[in-house]
């Protein structure tokens, strides 16, 4: 039996449902060793940006020589993965990333999918999200609840007109104070 590539929207949240400060600061995300993002990254081929979250993140390249937890490796390894970028602007493909414009996104996606042999990972940003959960496109969830509270920000979930019934597959908690939710459809 053929293993069909799943999208994975892999995402730290407050505990107030914030993926982003008022000013778009991140700084309270904890990048916990014990939660093993590399495992993640190691079990994806591609990822999804909208044009605004990859403009912020797509080819982002840390200060030289400040790679205390790492994070030169990591970022290697995420700029290494195919980059789909979902924008409503013309774009012309680089070498990192292709520019998707179109209306038909199931059929995009299934094409994405079709291609990769392991995961794809949906970053966001918050209108990529909520179109992928308008068309039924996530097949996992994993949220990284940080044990902050900001009061104000980007929420998670933006603009979410329908329902959405999910399955908790897995709970992980870590001493950092982090705790992961792993989701997926909910099935009836």
């Amino acid at each position: 039996m053929t293993q069909h590539s799943k999208v994975i929207l892999d995402l730290a949240v407050t505990l107030d449902g914030f993926i982003e400060g008022i000013n778009g600061e991140i700084d309270w995300c904890i990048m916990d060793p014990e939660m093993d993002f590399d495992a993640f990254l190691n079990q994806i081929d591609a990822i999804i940006y909208g044009r605004k979250s990859y403009d912020l993140w797509g080819e982002y390249s840390q200060v030289l020589g400040n790679n205390e937890h790492g994070d030169d490796s990591m970022w290697e390894k995420i700029h290494s993965k195919a980059k789909y970028v979902f924008t409503r602007q013309s774009i012309n493909d680089t070498n990192h990333a292709h520019f998707i414009n179109t209306t038909d996104l199931m059929s995009t996606v299934n094409k994405i999918k079709s291609q990769c042999e392991q995961d794809i990972w949906l970053y966001g940003g918050a209108d990529i999200i909520t179109s992928f959960i308008e068309h039924n496109l996530i097949d996992e969830y994993r949220l990284s609840v940080h044990p902050v509270v900001l009061g104000k920000g980007k929420p998670l979930f933006e603009n979410v007109q329908d329902r959405l019934n999910l399955t908790l597959k897995q709970t992980n908690i870590y001493k950092s104070g982090v705790v992961q939710l792993i989701y997926g459809k909910a099935r009836f």
